[in-house]
Parts: structure tokens; C-alpha cells; sequence
């Protein structure tokens, strides 16, 4: 049966800048599931929006969000120059938990970090940063290897998935899980290349997401319980 659904569109100020968000939370949400999008992508990632659909209807809230302002992203497709910046798309991802900290519906939930390419650096570095919050993070495609020195201090269990023919970036994520001390899974999918576009790869992803999620959200709900 589907789940009631909230639908909210959100600005969200990070200091002295506003980003946008939509939020969908069903209601007793098990969990939200905050997205980070890749390199040059926005909220509106097709992809990611697929992957958030499945994880609604198992009942996980969701937040998609824009990483750069409107004039950054404008000025990003111009230059490219914000979004290989790992620090600040960090640092958004970190203000964006502690807002969700502000909202009394949101407080208590799980948080779980959705990331994709560069976005999933960017989550890794927020695990890291809030371990009190985040209980989960999945990466899609990712570089979770430009996260750095952050892998050694995320606590929350961590779910690479690359596509099997993403060979380059197999590597890249096989060196991140050699960095990590948390509990890390790689899950290779085979035949996909790096944005899956390939029948039935994206449904996998969402499918190991949404197990990942039930795993270790629904965990911290009972705890907490």
C-alpha cells in the first residue's frame, strides 16, 4: 500500500547563501535519505529522483537537494569551476543535517546520505562530521575517494555501487574502502557503465539502496524506540 505522503519544496540558508531543496516524507518515516547529486547535476537528476521514488515507497523520507546557489550553478556550467569543489559541496551537505536539526518533524529521524559522483565525497564528509546523525550512507557511481581524509573518521555503515564496467572508478572506490574503518560493502553491478543507464541497472541500484536502508535505518528506529 502506498504511504501518505508530505510533499514540501524547502530553501534552505546556509549562512549567506539559500539553496533549494524538495522534501518527501511518508507518514511514520522510518528514515530521510539526503541526496547529493553528482557533477553538474542539480535536484532535478533523473536518476536520483528513480532511486528516491523506491526508497519512498518503503517508507524513508527523502531530501533532494541543489549543492550550489542558482548563480553558482549558472556560473558552473560555464566554468565548471564548483563542482570538483569538495569542501564546499562538503560543507553544504553538513549545514543541510544540522537544518534538518531546526525541524521538529525532522529531529528524531535517521539520516541516511544518498551521493552520487562527486556528491558522494560530499556525504561522506557530512558522515563524518555529524556520526551522531548519520546512520547510513550509499554511494552511487561515486568518488568517495575525494573525500580524503574524512573515510577514516565516517562511523556509519557505508554501501559503494559502481557499475562493472566503470572500471576506472572500481579502483578509485576499492582504494576509499582501504581508507575506511566503518563497517564499508562494495557492490558491483555487472554490465552497468558509470550513470547506469543500462536496462535494469538503476533499478538494482535502488533496490541495494533501499535493502541498505532498511538494514541500518529501521535499526536505529528501534533503538531509539
Amino acid at each position: 500500500m502506498p504511504h501518505e505522503m508530505t510533499t514540501e519544496a524547502v530553501r534552505i540558508e546556509l549562512g549567506t547563501v539559500v539553496v533549494d531543496a524538495d522534501l518527501h516524507v511518508p507518514a511514520q518515516a522510518a528514515g530521510l535519505v539526503i541526496f547529493a547529486h553528482g557533477s553538474g547535476s542539480s535536484r532535478f537528476s533523473r536518476r536520483n529522483r528513480a532511486v528516491a521514488k523506491v526508497l519512498e515507497h518503503a517508507g524513508f523520507g527523502t531530501l533532494l537537494l541543489d549543492l550550489l546557489t542558482r548563480d553558482e550553478e549558472a556560473e558552473d556550467e560555464r566554468t565548471a569551476e564548483h563542482r570538483f569543489n569538495i569542501p564546499l559541496l562538503g560543507e553544504r551537505v553538513i549545514g543541510v543535517v544540522d537544518w534538518t536539526q531546526t525541524r521538529s518533524d525532522l529531529r528524531r529521524t535517521p539520516l541516511a546520505f544518498f551521493g552520487a559522483s562527486t556528491g558522494a565525497a560530499a556525504a561522506l564528509i557530512a558522515a563524518a562530521e555529524r556520526p551522531e546523525m548519520a546512520r547510513a550512507v550509499i554511494s552511487r557511481g561515486g568518488r568517495p575517494d575525494l573525500a580524503e581524509r574524512a573515510l577514516a573518521r565516517v562511523e556509519a555503515p557505508t554501501l559503494l555501487i559502481v557499475g562493472g564496467d566503470d572500471t576506472p572508478v572500481i579502483e578509485m572506490n576499492r582504494d576509499a574502502m582501504r581508507q575506511m574503518h566503518a563497517l564499508v560493502s562494495l557492490e558491483i553491478v555487472p554490465g552497468a557503465t558509470h550513470l547506469f543507464e543500462e536496462p535494469g541497472a538503476l533499478e538494482r541500484v535502488a533496490r541495494l539502496a533501499a535493502d541498505w536502508c532498511q538494514r541500518h535505518l529501521k535499526e536505529a528506529v528501534e533503538v531509539n524506540a
